[in-house]
C-alpha cells in the first residue's frame, strides 16, 4: 500500500520548463531532452515516458540534455512535438511522469492531404515499437539514424528498420485504450490510405523542416511570430507591429517552405496567393479577388497572407504597359496601408526578382523588412542533408559531412533532388528482385533496401546546382598530386587562394584582405589551366571556366551583361574560382590605337568594376591565364585586381621527371626505362610536350609489338624523343625571364616597354616574320 502511495505521489510531481527547439538530426524521434535536475525532480530515469502539457497534452521519451544545456531550465522538443503540445519555442510546458499502456489497436493515416499510402502494417509496428503515442498526435517514421548521448537500450529502440526511403508523417487517428499507449508485439496496427483531418493540420511543416537558415528564422520570428502571438507587447511599447516581410533570394532556397513553417509555428491561419492565379480576365476582377483574400484573413485572424512570386502581380508600374497590372499594384498598396495596426495580419511575400517589384511596396509601413535567403554554406547544407535523409536507411559509408563539402552552390531544392536521385539509384539496384505482377513488395527486399555512398556519388553526376544552370560549374578532379614541376607557382596559389577560402577567419583576425585575382602567365603548354583546376579542387570551391569568346557578343551591352551575370553567379555559389583562359583577348590594353573594337574597352571597364567595385567579392577568386601578359590592360595588373602575377615557366629536371611519372602512372614500363634520363634529355620541354613524348612512346610500342604489346621500353622513349621537340625556344624563355622582373613595374606606367619586350618575344616565336610594330602612348614606333 505504501509503495502504491509513493508511486502516486511521484506521478503527481510536475515541473515547468521553457521549450527550446531540438537539433535538426533528432527531428521526428519523439524524445524530450531535459537537464538532470528535471529527472531528479520527477524521480525518473532515461528512457522513461513523460507527459508534456501545453495547450494540448502529448507524450515523449525522456533523455538527458546536452552538456551545454544542463544548467538551463529548458526542454528541447522537435517541431512535431511542439505542434502536438500546441506550444512554441520560448513558451512554458508542464511535464509529469507518465505510464504508457500496451495498445490493443492503433490506427494511423497520412498527415498530408496529397499523400496516399499503402504498405505492410508490420513495418509500422516495428518502427513505433515501444514508443509512446497519443490519439491526435502527428508522428514520423524514422530511419536508421544514430541518436547521440543515449543508453544502449534506448538507442536500440530507435534503430528499428526504416519504413520507407523518406521520413513519412502520420496522424495517430485512434488508439485503444485511450490516453498514452505504446505498440507491442500483440498490438493490431492499421494504416489507412488517405489523409484524415483530426486537428488543424499544424506541424506538417515546421522549423525542423527548414535547414541552413537559422538566422533568418530568428529574424522572421521577431517580425511575425511575436506580433501574432503577443500583440500586447507592441501596444505597451506604443508602436505598430510590422505589416509585411519580403523574402528574396535564388529559386529553391526555401522561401515558401519557411513561410509555411512560420504560419504553423505561430498557430496562425495561412492564406496563400500564387501570383498568376489572382489575375482575372474581367475589368476589376483581379482587384476584387485580392480584396476577398484580405477580408478572409481579417475574419480568421491571427493570419498570415503569403504572396508567392509577388513580382508577377506587383511589377514596377513605370515598366508595364497594361492598366490591369497598375490597378492591381495600387490595390495591393491600398490594402496594405488599410491593415489596422492591431488587426493581427502579417503579409509575407517571396520573389527571386526583388528589383522587379514596384518601389512603393518596398518601404516601411508596407514591407517593413526585406530578408535575403541566400545559397546555404557548408554548415547549412549539412543541416538540409540531415532533413532530407532523416528517414533514409543509409549505408555505413555515407558521410553527410563529405556530401555537404562537395555540394557547393546547392540550394535546398537541389539537395532534395540529390536525395531523391540517390534513392532512385538504390531502387534501381533492387529492381531485378521485384516481381512486377505482385501487389506487395516482400518484406525482406524492403529491409535490404539501403542508400549507399555510391548512390549519392552517382546522383551528384546528374544533379547540378540550379543557381548555375546557365554556366557550367564543376568541382574539378585535378589535385596538387597531378601537377609536377611547378612548385613556386603552386606555393603562391596555395597561399593566395586555398588559405583564404578555407580559413577566412584567420584573415579577418589579422585585418587583411585575401587576394582577389591571379594572373598566370608563361609559355603555352606549361599547365596554367591545370593549376587553376587544382587550386579550385584543393580549396573545395566551385570552378567556373570561361573562354573569352563565350563572353563577347556582337550586340551592344550584351558582353558587359554576360560578365556582370558571371560575377553574380559566382557570388551566389561562393566559394568559387572564376577561370578566364586567354584573358588577353578579353581585356586588351585600352587606347592602344590599333583600332580595337569599342566593346573591349567597355568589357575592361566592367571587369575592373566587378573586381574592385562597391560590391565586395566575398570568397570569389578570379584567375586569368595568358601567354601574352603585355597585351593585358595595365589597370588590371595592379593590387586589388590581379594582386599576384604568377609566372608559370618550363619545369626543371626534377619537375620534368615528376611530370613524366604522372603521365606514365598507368603505363606498363619495362625495367630499362629511366625517367630521370628521359627528363635529362627534354630540356625546356613543357608539361604538354612531355605528355606528347609519353603518348608517342606508347604509339611506338604499339607499332613495334602490335595489339599484343605488354610493356613500353626505353627504345620506344628514345624513338619518341627523336620525333619530339620543345615548343619553348631559348629566346622565348629569355624574354619571359626579362619580363618577370619588369611586368608590374612597367604596368604602373603605360605598358609601353613591355610591349617591346613582348614584341621581341613574339618575333623570336615567329622567326622574324613580318609583325606589326607597337605604337606607344606618344605615337612613336
Amino acid at each position: 500500500m505504501a509503495d502504491a502511495d509513493a508511486t502516486a505521489a511521484a506521478d503527481d510531481k510536475t515541473i515547468r520548463l521553457q521549450v527550446a527547439a531540438a537539433r535538426q538530426e533528432e527531428s521526428g524521434q519523439g524524445i524530450a531532452r531535459m537537464p538532470r535536475s528535471a529527472f531528479q525532480a520527477l524521480g525518473i530515469t532515461e528512457g522513461d515516458v513523460i507527459e508534456i502539457t501545453g495547450k494540448r497534452t502529448t507524450a515523449a521519451i525522456a533523455v538527458h540534455a546536452y552538456d551545454e544545456d544542463q544548467t538551463l531550465e529548458v526542454v528541447r522538443l522537435d517541431g512535431l512535438q511542439r505542434g502536438n503540445a500546441e506550444t512554441g519555442s520560448g513558451e512554458h510546458v508542464t511535464i509529469r511522469r507518465a505510464e504508457s499502456r500496451a495498445a490493443s489497436r492503433v490506427v494511423f493515416a497520412p498527415a498530408q492531404r496529397e499523400m496516399r499510402l499503402q504498405g505492410p502494417a508490420q513495418a509500422l509496428q516495428r518502427n513505433f515499437f515501444r514508443k509512446p503515442l497519443v490519439a491526435g498526435d502527428i508522428v514520423a517514421t524514422t530511419g536508421q539514424q544514430p541518436v547521440q548521448n543515449m543508453p544502449a537500450e534506448v538507442r536500440r529502440m530507435f534503430n528499428a528498420p526504416a519504413y520507407a526511403l523518406t521520413q513519412i508523417r502520420l496522424t495517430v487517428v485512434s488508439t485503444n485504450p485511450k490516453g498514452i499507449v505504446h505498440i507491442d508485439e500483440n498490438t493490431e496496427v492499421e494504416l489507412r490510405a488517405e489523409f484524415e483531418e483530426l486537428r488543424d493540420g499544424r506541424a506538417v511543416v515546421n522549423y525542423d523542416d527548414v535547414g541552413g537558415i537559422g538566422d533568418t528564422i530568428q529574424q522572421l520570428r521577431e517580425m511575425v511570430e511575436l506580433p501574432l502571438r503577443y500583440p500586447e507587447l507592441f501596444t505597451r511599447l506604443g508602436v505598430d507591429p510590422p505589416k509585411g516581410v519580403l523574402l528574396h533570394g535564388p529559386p529553391g532556397t526555401g522561401k515558401t517552405r519557411l513561410a509555411q513553417a512560420v504560419a504553423n509555428e505561430s498557430d496562425a491561419t495561412f492564406i496563400t496567393i500564387n501570383g498568376p492565379e489572382i489575375m482575372g480576365s474581367g475589368y476589376g476582377e483581379s482587384e476584387k479577388r485580392l480584396r476577398e483574400v484580405f477580408e478572409e484573413a481579417s475574419k480568421n485572424s491571427p493570419a498570415i497572407i503569403f504572396i508567392d512570386e509577388i513580382d508577377s502581380i506587383a511589377p514596377k508600374r513605370s515598366q508595364v504597359a497594361g492598366e490591369a497590372e497598375k490597378r492591381l499594384v495600387a490595390q495591393l498598396l491600398t490594402l496594405m496601408d488599410g491593415l489596422e495596426a492591431r488587426s493581427n495580419i502579417v503579409v509575407i511575400a517571396a520573389t527571386n526578382r526583388p528589383d522587379a517589384i514596384d518601389e512603393a511596396l518596398r518601404r516601411p509601413g508596407r514591407f517593413d523588412r526585406e530578408i535575403v535567403i541566400g545559397v546555404p554554406d557548408e554548415k547549412g547544407r549539412r543541416e538540409i542533408l540531415a532533413i532530407h535523409t532523416r528517414g533514409m536507411p543509409l549505408g555505413d559509408k555515407v558521410d553527410l559531412e563529405e556530401l555537404s563539402r562537395t555540394t557547393h552552390g546547392f540550394v535546398g531544392a537541389d539537395i532534395a533532388a540529390l536525395a531523391r536521385e540517390a534513392a532512385i539509384e538504390a531502387v534501381r539496384r533492387i529492381m531485378p528482385r521485384l516481381d512486377l505482377d505482385a501487389r506487395e513488395i516482400p518484406t525482406e527486399v524492403l529491409e535490404d533496401l539501403m542508400v549507399t555512398r555510391e548512390d549519392f556519388m552517382a546522383a551528384l553526376k546528374r544533379v547540378q546546382p540550379s543557381a548555375m544552370r546557365e554556366v557550367m560549374v564543376q568541382v574539378p578532379n585535378v589535385g596538387w598530386s597531378d601537377i609536377g614541376g611547378l612548385t613556386e607557382a603552386t606555393d603562391k596559389l596555395k597561399e593566395g587562394v586555398e588559405l583564404p577560402l578555407k580559413n577566412p577567419d584567420a584573415f579577418r583576425r589579422l585585418g587583411i584582405r585575401p587576394a582577389k585575382g591571379f594572373l598566370l602567365y608563361g609559355p603555352p603548354g606549361t599547365g596554367k589551366t591545370l593549376l587553376a583546376k587544382a587550386v579550385a579542387k584543393e580549396a573545395e570551391a566551385n570552378f567556373i571556366s570561361m573562354k573569352s569568346s563565350d563572353l563577347l557578343s556582337k550586340w551592344y551591352g550584351e558582353s558587359e551583361q554576360q560578365i556582370a551575370r558571371l560575377f553574380q553567379r559566382a557570388r551566389a555559389v561562393s566559394p568559387c574560382v572564376i577561370f578566364i583562359d586567354e584573358i588577353d583577348s578579353l581585356v586588351p590594353a585600352r587606347g592602344s590605337g590599333q583600332g580595337e573594337p569599342a566593346v573591349t574597352g567597355r568589357v575592361v571597364n566592367t571587369i575592373l568594376a566587378e573586381m574592385d567595385g562597391l560590391e565586395e567579392l566575398q570568397s570569389v577568386v578570379v584567375i586569368g591565364a595568358t601567354n601574352r601578359p603585355a597585351l593585358v590592360d595595365p589597370a588590371l595588373l595592379r593590387p586589388g585586381r590581379f594582386d599576384e602575377l604568377v609566372y608559370v615557366g618550363t619545369p626543371d629536371k626534377a619537375g620534368r621527371e615528376r611530370i613524366l611519372g604522372i603521365h606514365t602512372r598507368d603505363m606498363p614500363l619495362s625495367g630499362d626505362v629511366d625517367l630521370g634520363k628521359v627528363a635529362g634529355d627534354t630540356e625546356r620541354f613543357t608539361g604538354a610536350d612531355l605528355e606528347d613524348v609519353v603518348r608517342r612512346a606508347g604509339l611506338e610500342a604499339l607499332k613495334r609489338a602490335g595489339s599484343d604489346v605488354q610493356q613500353v621500353t626505353a627504345a620506344d622513349f628514345a624513338a619518341a624523343l627523336e620525333d619530339s621537340r620543345a615548343t619553348v625556344t631559348a629566346a622565348m624563355e629569355e624574354e619571359y625571364k626579362k619580363m618577370r622582373g619588369e611586368l608590374k613595374k612597367r604596368a604602373a606606367e603605360t605598358g609601353t616597354s613591355i610591349g617591346f619586350i613582348t614584341e621581341g618575344m613574339l618575333e623570336s616565336t615567329r622567326e622574324h616574320k613580318h609583325a606589326p610594330a607597337t605604337v606607344d602612348a606618344k605615337g612613336s614606333k
